[in-house]
């Protein structure tokens, strides 16, 4: 796939690598220490129904390439639409100019191809391939399962959107990688009314894969209508969420997203390299409970937020965060890397060609515990059981967060009782991890639908966890 990927750039546009070479060498001639050229070529679609009709159809193209310069800390970054040798060559005199550090010699670069070490994704006909005729009736079975699931449901949206990327890096410690990147996502949202009070149900996911990961499973469309309308229905029965501090379980799957926006970016190289983490200076010591293991694995088959390599060219990891409540390491690029003195880890991300990459994560996971969930359920008298969450803001400095439940459930006298409603869990990414006092065995995955956002950059990442039950935990609502 890798030189699929580069023959692709240099056959469809007329380079060579020795342009490569020299593009390079003009790079470094401004004293860089390091210099890259990131090419995309990147074809969307995407396909809307609502009230029973395709409402859109969207279709483009985007392409380009980012030359980047790196002088120490500072770094000179330019990019072109134009994928031309005299566009790019301009694009990296801009970068060089900006990172100027001393005038040398140009010299060419010697770069040779790389095969990954992943073959992550292998598709004979990604999503994008198929025939819209396919879509089309995919969101059709979609909305007309909806419709047939309850009678209470009024209106329907689904939606389906693809892409289909190529991906080269040539850089100047003589990388030269590349990879072709199919990801695909369905979603739905139902509206439900009874007796005028409307509440609003989702469901989706998606991932690396074929076609066929919609022809089965919690991905295929009567799975995903049964989800969405359960959600919004089962809003009616909610109760007013109770207040104040408790004991709070969190289920398998998408509750990840917790650890992922109040833990995970706590752990990005840049943020602790700057100091500005509540995780910072504290690599070796204790940051949570010995029942947590933290793991960031972009090398998950078919999974959405995994990569052959990431987009400095480097193959993604495994990297252990956290081993049973010790801090390990942070995920880092090539500049918070070089600059820490520590190894790469494969998470140098960014949106698009238009952008620096940065340390992003990939698919982020607590590891599985030994405990059943319903013995973790039974060990509670009073708290919350949250099951599925909506949006939510973090402080990486002081590492306080706080989530809203869009499915959460009282727990009485260790079982499930009644849903609540507009419920909201606050806390300290680092104390929080440290109140984790069971952890289950049943560690799962999102179904696909999660997108990272950090400093205006979107990246499609993946979630994880087991049910983990914390003892203590301030829960917003009305009840008290």
């Amino acid at each position: 796939m890798s030189h699929d990927a580069i023959a692709f750039f240099l056959t469809r546009y007329g380079l060579t690598a020795n342009d490569l070479n020299a593009l390079l060498g003009e790079a470094m001639a401004a004293g860089g220490d390091y210099a890259d050229l990131y090419f995309e070529y990147c074809r969307s679609n995407s396909l809307n129904l609502e009230e029973r009709l395709i409402k859109s159809a969207n279709r483009s193209v985007a392409q380009g390439v980012g030359a980047r310069v790196i002088v120490g800390e500072k770094t000179g970054y330019a990019y072109t639409d134009d994928i031309s040798l005299a566009s790019i060559r301009q694009a990296v005199r801009t970068a060089a100019c900006i990172a100027r550090d001393a005038n040398r010699p140009v010299e060419p670069v010697a770069v040779s191809a790389r095969p990954n070490a992943h073959d992550l994704y292998p598709l004979d006909e990604p999503v994008s391939d198929a025939p819209i005729e396919r879509k089309i009736e995919l969101l059709r079975a979609i909305d007309e399962r909806c419709y047939a699931e309850d009678c209470r449901i009024q209106k329907v949206q689904a939606s389906l959107a693809d892409e289909w990327k190529v991906v080269m890096v040539a850089a100047s410690d003589g990388t030269l990688a590349g990879d072709i990147q199919p990801l695909a996502r369905v979603g739905v949202m139902c509206i439900a009314d009874q007796d005028g009070d409307l509440r609003a149900g989702r469901a989706g996911g998606g991932g690396r894969r074929g076609f066929d990961m919609f022809a089965e499973g919690d991905l295929a469309p009567a799975a995903l209508a049964r989800e969405a309308v359960r959600l919004a229905v089962l809003q009616f029965e909610a109760v007013e969420a109770p207040a104040g501090p408790m004991e709070v379980v969190l289920g398998h799957g998408w509750p990840g997203i917790l650890l992922h926006e109040a833990i995970g970016h706590g752990l990005e190289a840049d943020f602790n390299r700057k100091k500005t983490s509540a995780f910072s200076d504290l690599i070796g010591k204790r940051v949570a409970s010995e029942d947590c293991t933290i793991v960031d694995d972009g090398t998950l088959p078919g999974r959405r937020g995994s990569l052959n390599m990431d987009d400095e060219g480097h193959p993604t990891s495994r990297t252990t965060l956290i081993e049973k409540g010790i801090l390990r390491g942070y995920i880092n690029d090539y500049l918070n890397a070089k600059l820490l003195g520590v190894p790469r880890t494969g998470n140098g991300r960014r949106e698009s060609y238009r952008h620096l990459p940065m340390p992003r994560m990939t698919n982020t996971y607590m590891l599985a515990g030994t405990e059943a969930p319903e013995d973790i359920i039974r060990s509670v008298k009073r708290g919350l059981y949250a099951v599925q969450f909506g949006g939510g803001q973090v402080d990486i400095t002081s590492g306080k967060f706080v989530f809203s439940a869009s499915e959460a459930y009282l727990i009485e006298d260790g079982r499930i009782a009644a849903p609540v409603k507009d419920a909201t869990l606050i806390g300290h990414g680092p104390e929080a991890l440290t109140k984790v006092t069971a952890v289950g065995h049943d560690m799962a995955l999102d179904l696909g639908v999660g997108t990272c956002g950090k400093d205006g950059q979107s990246v499609p990442v993946g979630v994880g966890l087991p049910t983990i039950k914390i003892s203590e935990m301030t829960v917003g609502g009305t009840q008290r």
